[in-house]
């Protein structure tokens, strides 16, 4: 059963929950070890994980599945605690399910007794939480703008973009795609490409919506729903601008840079929850491109 509340995207509240059928197997202790094994692993591994974080627990016909991946610009120590609520809800809501999945604003869990790992689920659900209907040319700049949003997420090293569109007096939109990192590039861009295709006409005439998925999500809203803890821009160069979050080292490159950067930052802010996920979701300072 896949169930989707009403929440707004710059806070973390659940998105949906889907639990599949009650099984009383769940039940037995094997079972029950297992998926708490399971859990205390995705929950502490996480964070420490550039947010995303697979693994399995139990042998044969006892063995469980599960990741969790967090938005690509929540803090370490959000995701963790995101991850924290999701596990919560998924051992209330769905304490007999074998194959459970968890959406919150900030972080998706899923984990199940088949192995589902590399394999895209084409399902989502979308939501637009009653935002109103936007101009239509503004609506046609902004499906253009996800469009290219989407096609290049899955060229990033965490499958992970976010941007923003000027369009003039209308203000901003802002965008933002993820995949889950146990899929292909390939894959991802065939879930993106699968999601805003389905939208549908209604949905995307509205100034904000949010698709969630198993393999994918996206993000678009007239408001700066994500964090961004740098705001410099190149010159403008058209009347309509993308501010790109484009990768500008290689990994090793970045692990060292991403290592002292936090480090620094944890000494002279004196508080983990500045860690910001920018630098590890693979973005470089915020670089100003054309759109035509």
């Amino acid at each position: 059963m896949l169930l989707f509340g009403h929440c707004h995207a710059d806070t973390n509240v659940s998105a949906g929950t889907e639990c599949s059928e009650a099984d009383n197997s769940t039940l037995e202790n094997s079972f029950q070890t297992n998926l708490n094994n399971l859990l205390d692993s995705l929950s502490s591994n996480v964070p420490l994980n550039n947010g995303f974080y697979r693994a399995t627990m139990g042998k044969s016909s006892h063995k469980i599945y599960g990741l969790v991946q967090c938005r690509g610009d929540v803090s370490a120590r959000d995701c963790a605690n995101c991850t924290k609520e999701s596990v919560a809800v998924a051992l209330h809501q769905c304490s007999k399910s074998k194959q459970v999945g968890v959406w919150f604003t900030w972080c998706f869990l899923r984990y199940s007794d088949e192995n589902f790992f590399g394999v895209v689920e084409p399902s989502f659900a979308a939501i637009d939480y009653g935002a109103d209907f936007d101009d239509p040319v503004v609506v046609s700049k902004g499906l253009a703008f996800m469009g290219g949003l989407i096609s290049g997420a899955p060229k990033q090293r965490l499958m992970f973009q976010m941007a923003v569109l000027d369009v003039g007096e209308s203000g901003n939109r802002y965008g933002m795609a993820q995949c889950t990192r146990d899929i292909s590039r390939t894959d991802c861009s065939k879930c993106l490409d699968a999601q805003l295709g389905g939208l549908g006409s209604t949905l995307s005439n509205k100034r904000g919506w949010e698709i969630y998925g198993k393999s994918c999500s996206m993000w678009y809203h007239d408001y700066q729903f994500y964090t961004n803890i740098s705001t410099t821009t190149a010159s403008e160069v058209t009347q309509s601008t993308i501010l790109l979050f484009i990768p500008a080292v290689d990994d090793h490159e970045y692990e060292i840079h991403h290592f002292f950067t936090n480090l620094i930052r944890f000494l002279l802010l004196g508080a983990f929850d500045h860690m910001v996920v920018d630098l590890k979701s693979g973005a470089a300072e915020p670089k100003t491109v054309k759109i035509r």
